[in-house]
């Protein structure tokens, strides 16, 4: 997964990178393309004056539940629980009375 980081030089004290809130741009307009135009002006400033926006590669973690998948597969017992709440959804959506 990448997620865009903008990194812009610190005068006297090297360079700043930031993620997430969308590089702290904002703009208000009348009508969306407006807004766009405005936050578009203020990147290029941005960038114009050094600043660069980079993918940064973040490791996927897998799932924590992901190391259960397939625990039942060979277990028969598994089938015939499966098959009977099968029965069950069916007995209720024939009868919702049945709890």
């Amino acid at each position: 997964m990448q997620i865009p980081i903008l990194i812009e030089a610190v005068p006297g004290n090297g360079y700043r990178s930031r993620g997430g809130e969308l590089y702290a741009l904002s703009a208000e307009g009348a009508t969306r393309e407006e807004v766009l135009a405005k936050l578009q002006e203020q990147l290029r400033a941005r960038m114009k004056a050094g600043a660069a926006i980079v993918p940064l590669e973040v490791p996927a973690q897998p799932h924590a539940l992901v190391r259960f998948a397939g625990m039942f597969e060979s277990n028969p017992l598994f089938d015939e629980w499966k098959a009977e709440m099968a029965e069950h959804r069916r007995k209720i959506d024939e009868d919702p009375d049945i709890p």
